[in-house]
């Protein structure tokens, strides 16, 4: 790269000193025109090998982290040599363009996440190739340390995974691409489709398979899909922390990454709240319906206004309107009113421009005023020079204006809802709808989605997700038995929305629990129905049962949660208390005193080790080395209540090594054995 930098820098200089501006006659200006691109092509030529060798360091730079965590040896025609590939998290190769490492994510790695020793096949560019995996060997190297290798020859045996489990867990998630398992393999590498819906049981790796997906796509479109076109709608932004550094160890950057609050919060007018989301799927059909036979009236519009300054009139915007009346009140009657009051505004302004008090204004301007809009001091040589200067001047003093054209701030939203529908008001999930359907409002540039815990989203969420993101695809993963909170989307009604919205939805389920012990996946799986239990399997190696313990009074009990986080605080890795709501966790605070841990809360990351106390709805999506449930009495999980079955599952499946479930008073039912 140093030496590309040199190079280009001598050629820049050379280039600049045979270059000889001369415009003098029409064949002196297109000769200096074409010595011009030639330049620009040497240049561009310089700035295509820079960028190769900045790609390339980049994936020295990871692979020195770990050089490769597996070895295939393929034989591609039977009595051929087996061909020996090694796979990491980057591909490489030498001078010669021999293959160093391939990438976890080219055609041919497929055949080592295949899991099937002997004949097996793999696709690259369509056409389906038939090799015989002779060797699958998995390293665990770490930098220039080779610690262990494992050679597997049956698909169940995987050392490096159970390795990997064995491992404390950190404050945040870490890769799984060498660990990446069959049925989980089929996810990250599905067919590109318009709608993926991925059901798994909790520990099931989703949000890490959601991520090798996320990879594993940037890889098949590198040089035509943007970060910046890629959207993970995560559950809060506890979680978000957790997962921020896995793409950026696999060499790639994180998507745009929202909440659902924070996408609705940049779409809301700003005096408006986010809501209650919980708003049913007919009010929305109402809106679609009443659209499309809509017509606006004179009071739908409002003054485009600067502080006092009125700059458009809503009379003339009505008179707009009614001027394009032959056009259906919509999105495209309301781009072509925008397009034309980017127009009237850039009109009004050039008037203002002239006028004695926008030129007095300009003249009476600080330094620093002058620096922040011009860049420069100014000193206008003419007339002219002073109007354009007071343009400029005014586009700055009046950008909100034109923010408010572009974000259609003149259409009275409220109103039009309120005349619509026949109502007092319009929630604020009810106005986004609205808005989307009136303006066209959403982002067709974006060409993924990624929700996570779909569970958690109400179908009139989802809905307005589908349109404002109309032409991306979506990944949808979660598990219909984490939703615990009431109005949520049922499965089926996740179906439903994307199918009204895309079309067929294509299903894959993950029914394997890496994340818990056997014991403590049989616990949280023993609140599922039978059917589904059954095809529940934990991968673990076996470690102590959950420790169950009612106590009869309040002494006992407090006694028993202070022994319990005393025990945690005195383990290596990361330990959490999950309380039901937040209100329980203040009052476990008080319960404990000193001896309680901190809160967490959303606006800070987990520590790397120690005990958080922490809300369910927090700890959603996160993983704990040990897990503490400060109470598991038949008050806060009545047996009668499939909500409250829903969160117990989630609360138990969040531990990984070791669960102590507490009961003040008797033990809810759900629990009880017999």
């Amino acid at each position: 790269m140093e030496r590309t930098r040199a190079a280009a820098a001598a050629d820049k200089r050379s280039m600049s000193e045979e270059l000889a501006p001369n415009f003098a006659t029409y064949a002196d200006a297109m000769e200096t025109y074409a010595d011009f691109a030639a330049m620009n092509r040497v240049i561009d030529a310089y700035n295509l090998a820079q960028d190769a060798d900045a790609e390339r360091l980049a994936n020295v730079e990871l692979l020195l982290k770990q050089p490769y965590f597996a070895k295939v040896a393929l034989q591609f025609k039977p009595g051929q040599k087996p061909k020996e590939l090694y796979i990491g998290t980057a591909g490489i190769a030498d001078e010669a363009y021999h293959r160093l490492v391939v990438d976890w994510r080219s055609p041919v790695a497929e055949v080592y996440y295949n899991q099937d020793t002997g004949p097996t096949s793999y696709v690259a560019d369509g056409r389906t190739i038939d090799v015989d995996l002779k060797l699958r060997r998995q390293f665990d190297i770490d930098e220039d340390r080779l610690n262990a290798y494992f050679d597997t020859t049956v698909a169940i045996q995987d050392s490096l995974l159970l390795a990997s489990l064995s491992k404390r867990r950190t404050a945040q998630m870490q890769a799984i691409t060498a660990t990446i398992q069959k049925e989980q393999n089929q996810v990250v590498r599905h067919e590109d489709v318009p709608v993926l819906l991925v059901s798994g049981i909790a520990g099931s790796g989703k949000t890490s398979v959601l991520l090798q997906r996320i990879a594993y796509l940037f890889y098949q479109m590198r040089g035509s899909l943007d970060a910046r076109e890629v959207f993970l709608i995560t559950p809060n932004p506890v979680f978000r922390d957790y997962i921020a550094g896995v793409l950026p160890d696999l060499g790639e950057r994180n998507p745009e990454s929202l909440t659902w609050n924070e996408f609705a919060r940049g779409l809301l007018p700003p005096d408006r709240g986010v809501g209650e989301a919980n708003v049913p799927l007919a009010a929305l059909a109402r809106i679609d319906a009443a659209v499309r036979d809509f017509e606006f009236d004179a009071f739908d519009f409002r003054d485009i206004r600067v502080r006092d300054v009125r700059l458009v009139s809503a009379d003339s915007i009505r008179k707009l309107s009614d001027k394009l009346r032959r056009i259906p009140a919509g999105p495209h009657r309301v781009t072509l009113m925008r397009e034309e009051l980017h127009a009237r505004l850039e009109a009004r302004l050039a008037q203002m421009a002239g006028a004695d008090e926008t030129l007095d204004a300009l003249s009476t301007l600080s330094l620093d005023e002058q620096l922040r809009i011009f860049h420069e001091a100014i000193a206008p040589a003419d007339e002219q020079e002073e109007r354009a200067l007071a343009l400029r001047y005014l586009r700055d003093r009046y950008a909100d204006a034109f923010a408010a054209v572009d974000n259609d701030d003149w259409l009275r939203i409220d109103r039009v809802g309120m005349r619509l529908l026949n109502a007092d008001g319009l929630s604020p999930l009810e106005w986004l709808y609205l808005k989307m359907a009136l303006t066209g409002l959403g982002n067709p540039d974006a060409k993924y989605v990624m929700i996570d815990e779909v569970q958690d989203y109400t179908a009139a969420q989802l809905a307005v997700l589908a349109r404002y993101f109309r032409r991306a695809h979506f990944l949808l993963l979660g598990d219909p038995n984490q939703a615990i909170a009431p109005g949520t989307a049922t499965f089926d009604e996740v179906r439903a929305v994307f199918e009204a919205a895309r079309g067929p939805v294509e299903e894959c389920r993950l029914m394997t629990s890496y994340r818990s012990t056997p014991e403590i996946t049989e616990l949280f799986a023993s609140l599922l129905g039978e059917d589904e239990r059954a095809n529940i399997s934990a991968v673990q190696r076996a470690d102590e049962p959950p420790a169950i313990v009612s106590c009869p009074d309040e002494a006992a009990y407090a006694a028993a949660l202070r022994e319990a986080v005393a025990a945690a605080r005195d383990d290596e890795g990361l330990s959490a208390v999950i309380a039901p709501w937040k209100h329980e966790a203040k009052r476990l605070q008080k319960l404990l005193g000193d001896d309680a841990p901190p809160l967490a809360d959303d606006t800070a990351s987990l520590p790397a080790q120690g005990v958080v106390l922490i809300t369910l709805k927090l700890a959603k999506g996160l993983e704990f080395d040990r897990v503490i449930v400060p109470d598991a009495s038949e008050r806060v999980f009545p047996a009668d209540d499939p909500l409250s079955r829903r969160r117990l599952y989630t609360t138990l499946s969040r531990a990984t090594r070791s669960l102590v479930v507490l009961a003040h008073g008797e033990l809810t039912p759900l629990l009880r054995k017999g």
